[in-house]
């Protein structure tokens, strides 16, 4: 049973609506549909909300803090409620997964991922659910930075906010311990495919 859900991103309206905040706009969905309002929690260096479903009591947390320090808001509310770190679920945006697909996994590395990284060394384990929200690739590594920082094309936001709606479905099952029937729900994707160049004709480099 998952305890405290939390959404990745960057804080300020410069960074909102980037491919970065991908975890962010989740969670805040999320909140929306728990009816769960996030508010300003200076001890969790973030937004929080608690929500009850059921007999349980779920926290929702969106860091305040930059994505690199992303670990010490939820260290902080995870060792306050001594919520174990299989109990937490991480929404962020993943560069390996197309708009259009979400994924759900439990432990693993960070791949590179800065928020999940001081996750990792906040938490001292990698054995918590993440939620890996499709953003693309721009095809080279050196353009990974420019990329995740910039707002994803209309039809590239669509299909994430599509793929948010899907996950957020199967949320009622993921709460109520069914993982196998969420994750196949959750699974079931239609990416959105980077278009091919305008003109065929040009040199390849």
């Amino acid at each position: 049973m998952y305890k405290l859900l939390v959404g990745l991103g960057n804080p300020g309206p410069e960074y909102h609506d980037t491919r970065h905040n991908a975890g962010a706009w989740w969670l805040e969905a999320a909140a929306q549909a728990l009816k769960a309002p996030l508010r300003p929690e200076r001890s969790f260096f973030g937004r929080a909300a608690r929500a009850q479903v059921g007999e349980h009591t779920l926290w929702l947390l969106e860091p305040s803090t930059y994505m690199n320090r992303s670990g010490q808001a939820v260290a902080a509310l995870a060792r306050f409620y001594k919520i174990e770190p299989r109990q937490i679920l991480v929404a962020h945006d993943e560069l390996d997964l197309q708009p259009g697909e979400v994924k759900l996994k439990r432990g693993g590395g960070h791949a590179g991922h800065n928020g999940l990284r001081d996750i990792h060394a906040q938490l001292g384990s990698a054995d918590y659910w993440r939620l890996r929200i499709g953003i693309g690739h721009p095809g080279d590594k050196a353009d990974v930075v420019h990329w995740v920082l910039k707002k994803p094309a209309p039809e590239q936001r669509s299909a994430i906010e599509e793929a948010i709606g899907r996950s957020l479905a199967a949320l009622p099952d993921l709460l109520a311990g069914q993982v196998e029937r969420a994750t196949a729900a959750i699974h079931t994707a239609k990416p959105v495919r980077p278009k091919p160049p305008r003109n065929s004709n040009a040199a390849s480099v």
